[in-house]
């Protein structure tokens, strides 16, 4: 059974009951829709879009947060859309020709950073666009242009759909993503409910335990002495809280607190003592996360590249004074001889083998957060019978390599669907909204802290058949943490999102209430004026 639309091209749009209930619902109502990845929260904009484009007329605007993502969105409408004009806009199409597509075209997919340029230029306005489309709407926070394009938006009255698979741990996260967007309604939608469940595939969920190798705790231990012996001078100046668990988390912190107090005027030999020890501390942090998560090929680069910005003319003081301390020199012979990766890789050569073996056309993802790894990773996996792989990531230049601009990206996605490729491995460019390819087995090379990008990674599997998702976490290390925090925010954003659905239903019952007695009151005040002459 297909949707039937006279908007959306016939016969090519399967008819599924809970993307016809939401569409129906944000049709009416500016609405958050929570929906797991791959489940179709793109046609429920397709829906959402035709119902309004034929009932209201004017201009729909659907914004995504990249290059490729507003590219695929815009593809997708041009090929079930019917009669209406679809046109891309990012900063790579000139202004000029922006102003022109405005005019020209019934929808508009864009990045929202250019969208908030041209209102800003008064290159476009939004007085015609009957319905804001925001993709990946857990961006919806700060300083990010989502939340100027809603601001300027809310004078003109227009209908919001927002979009995500984890709006965010915490109910004032979510609430803070509803006002910027002028949500008025939420929907969420997960893979137990009855509407849904019939269209999900099992996703089997396993976690696999490793222990970092001696050769490599040798290596920890001298780090862990340097990272403490920062910590214990830190803390002699007074801006430690004994009582918190000293986190990279409050590490930053204490980094803002400082920076802060510099620019507020403060200038003393402590306060500047004190920021050149919080900055120190960050940065074997750092190493220690590359020698207990990542191994010895990531540390080595992170190190070097510390030597390197040491002995530059920028290089800072910290790395100076890291570089030329007794436990920095002692690591880097210790890494010499070292001939040992983390156990980590093997584990993620054996399970792609075993899996490209027993399933032939099976698709892989391996997604890992640094680069190095992912380099290393994509160059182990490639020496592994059966597995044609390639790297998905970013743009930023890395070790003097480029990475991929947003059209080589594309072009990765497209070879890897093909078939050409049948392992991918992805930084996080790979997490958001890429249309990737039904993928039988995803690896997290290691957990993730947020539950956002945790959902986003197990989201590209279990979308046409059953899936496996398989997480590597080193015992004894920031991995196990890793692992608990995300767990416990995803729990936290499930509370969060039904109470502020109770609290937004309260709202609206009231406001109906309230309605209905001013009506009540209305008529009665209309029968007493007429009983005068």
């Amino acid at each position: 059974m297909f949707v039937e639309h006279p908007l959306i091209t016939m016969e090519t749009v399967e008819e599924r009951e809970y993307q016809s209930s939401l569409s129906r619902i944000a049709s009416k109502e500016s609405t958050l829709i929570v929906l797991p990845t791959g489940m179709g929260k793109t046609v429920i904009a397709l829906r959402v879009i035709a119902e309004v484009l034929s009932k209201k007329g004017g201009k729909a605007l659907f914004l995504a947060p990249t290059k490729p993502l507003v590219e695929q969105h815009a593809c997708f409408l041009r090929e079930h859309l019917v009669g209406k004009k679809v046109a891309v806009m990012t900063g790579e199409v000139a202004p000029e020709e922006r102003e022109l597509l405005w005019l020209e075209n019934d929808v508009i997919a864009s990045t929202p950073q250019v969208v908030a340029n041209d209102i800003r230029t008064e290159r476009a306005s939004l007085q015609k666009v009957k319905l804001i489309i925001f993709d990946e709407a857990h961006r919806a926070v700060g300083d990010y242009a989502y939340v100027s394009v809603a601001a300027e938006y809310r004078q003109f009255s227009g209908l919001v759909l927002g979009m995500t698979a984890s709006p965010g741990s915490s109910g004032s996260r979510i609430k803070e993503v509803c006002e910027n967007l002028g949500i008025e309604r939420i929907e969420v939608r997960s893979e137990t409910d009855p509407d849904v469940v019939k269209y999900v595939h099992d996703i089997q969920m396993d976690w696999v335990e490793v222990e970092v190798p001696l050769e490599m705790k040798r290596i920890i231990f001298v780090l862990r002495n340097l990272y403490d012996e920062y910590i214990s001078r830190l803390t002699k100046f007074g801006v430690v809280d004994r009582k918190r668990p000293m986190t990279r988390k409050y590490l930053l912190e204490i980094g803002n607190s400082l920076q802060a107090r510099s620019r507020g005027g403060e200038k003393h030999r402590n306060l500047f003592q004190a920021m050149s020890l919080q900055a120190m501390a960050i940065k074997v942090d750092h190493a220690l996360e590359m020698a207990e998560t990542q191994g010895a090929t990531a540390l080595r680069n992170y190190l070097h590249g510390l030597q390197e910005e040491a002995t530059s003319d920028e290089g800072s003081k910290a790395s100076r004074t890291i570089a030329s301390s007794a436990q920095f020199i002692k690591v880097q012979e210790m890494l010499l001889t070292l001939k040992v990766e983390h156990p980590k890789l093997a584990k993620v050569m054996t399970i792609a083998s075993w899996q490209v073996h027993e399933k032939p056309d099976s698709r892989v993802i391996v997604f890992t957060h640094f680069r190095d790894t992912a380099d290393l990773m994509a160059a182990k996996l490639a020496t592994v019978d059966g597995v044609r792989v390639v790297k998905l990531v970013g743009q930023s230049k890395h070790s003097g390599e480029k990475g991929l601009k947003q059209k080589e990206q594309v072009g990765v996605l497209d070879r890897f669907r093909s078939g050409e490729f049948n392992t991918l491995v992805a930084t996080s460019v790979g997490e958001e909204g890429l249309d990737v390819a039904s993928t039988d087995l995803v690896i997290f090379y290691e957990p993730v802290p947020s539950e956002i990008r945790a959902i986003q990674r197990r989201g590209r599997t279990g979308r046409k058949r059953s899936g496996r998702v398989v997480v590597l976490i080193t015992k004894g290390t920031r991995d196990e943490a890793y692992a608990y925090a995300s767990l416990n925010k995803e729990k936290s954003m499930k509370r969060g999102l039904a109470s502020l659905q109770r609290s937004m239903d309260k709202e609206k019952g009231s406001e109906i209430a309230n309605e209905e007695k001013g009506s009540q009151e209305s008529q009665k005040g209309q029968r007493s004026l007429s009983d005068f002459p």
